[in-house]
C-alpha cells in the first residue's frame, strides 16, 4: 500500500479525536513522523481542500479540517438518504410486479448497486448490493450515463476500450441510445448483464432537480412483453416519481 497515502490518512485521523485545530508540531508528534514529512503531506492536503491553514507564525503552523470533507460527507448523506427513502417503495413495487428491483447510483465513472429487492420467482441475477459495473451496460447504468453532463458522457464513451460480457459495444450506437434515453425519460436493455433478461429504469430526482439514482427493474425477457411490459413501465415510473417527491423534487407541472 502507498506509504504516503497511509501517512496522509494518519494525519487526517488525528482530527477524529475532537481536535478542532492542530499545529504542525502536534501533528508531527502524534503521527510520529518528522516535521518535514508532516509539512509536505499537510501542504498537499491543504492544496486539495482537505485541510485549511488557520494560523502561521515564525515557529509553527496550525490546521483544521477543510470543506472538502463537508462536501464528501454530504454526498454520502445523500446516498444514504435516497437508499433509506427508496427501500419501502421498492418493496411495494416488487410485490406489485414480482420482478427484481434495484437502486443504482453513479460512483465516479461506474454505476454501483446500493439496494436490491428480490422477486419471488426462481431467478438469480448477476447483481448484488455494492457491485459496480460500467455506466454503459444495463438499463440502470445507461440511464445514469444519459443524465451526466455531455463532457462526462464523452469522456466515458470515448475510452479506448468499452468492455462488455455479452455483446460488443459500438460507440456511435451507444451515443444514439443515450440521446434516445434522454428523449424517452427511461432506459431499456436486453441481455446486457444477464442473458435472457430485460431491464427497464427510470430516474430518481432530488430537490435540486438532479438525477441522483436509477430505479431499475429486471427479470426474464419473457415477462417484459405486451400488457405486462406496459404495467411494469407504468408502476416503475410511478414509483420513481414517488421517491423523487420524497426527496423534495417538484416537477414542472407541480410548480
Amino acid at each position: 500500500m502507498n506509504q504516503s497515502v497511509m501517512k496522509a490518512l494518519k494525519i487526517v485521523e488525528l482530527f477524529r479525536e475532537g481536535a478542532q485545530e492542530l499545529s504542525l508540531k502536534e501533528i508531527s508528534n502524534q503521527a510520529k513522523m518528522p516535521k518535514p514529512t508532516a509539512y509536505r503531506l499537510l501542504t498537499t492536503l491543504e492544496q486539495n481542500g482537505y485541510l485549511n491553514k488557520t494560523k502561521e507564525t515564525e515557529h509553527d503552523v496550525k490546521y483544521q479540517l477543510g470543506l472538502k470533507f463537508l462536501e464528501l460527507g454530504n454526498l454520502v448523506s445523500d446516498r444514504l438518504e435516497v437508499r433509506g427513502i427508496a427501500l419501502p417503495y421498492m418493496e411495494k413495487l416488487a410485490k406489485e410486479i414480482n420482478e427484481v428491483i434495484h437502486l443504482v447510483i453513479v460512483n465516479q465513472n461506474e454505476a454501483t448497486y446500493i439496494e436490491k429487492v428480490e422477486s419471488s420467482r426462481a431467478l438469480r441475477l448477476n447483481t448484488r448490493i455494492g457491485r459496480s459495473v460500467p455506466l454503459y451496460i444495463g438499463s440502470g447504468p445507461k440511464l445514469l450515463l444519459a443524465f451526466l453532463t455531455s463532457e462526462r458522457q464523452e469522456a466515458i464513451i470515448n475510452q479506448s476500450e468499452l468492455i462488455s460480457t455479452h455483446h460488443p459495444i459500438n460507440k456511435e450506437q451507444l451515443k444514439e441510445e443515450v440521446k434516445q434515453i434522454q428523449k424517452n425519460g427511461y432506459a431499456y436493455s436486453i441481455g446486457e448483464q444477464d442473458e435472457d433478461t430485460t431491464g427497464i429504469s427510470y430516474p430518481i430526482y432530488n430537490f435540486q432537480q438532479k438525477v441522483v439514482a436509477a430505479l431499475a427493474v429486471s427479470g426474464l425477457s419473457s415477462h417484459f412483453e405486451g400488457i405486462n411490459l406496459e404495467l411494469i413501465k407504468q408502476e416503475t415510473a410511478k414509483t420513481a416519481a414517488e421517491i423523487s417527491q420524497k426527496l423534495g423534487y417538484q416537477s414542472a407541472d407541480q410548480d
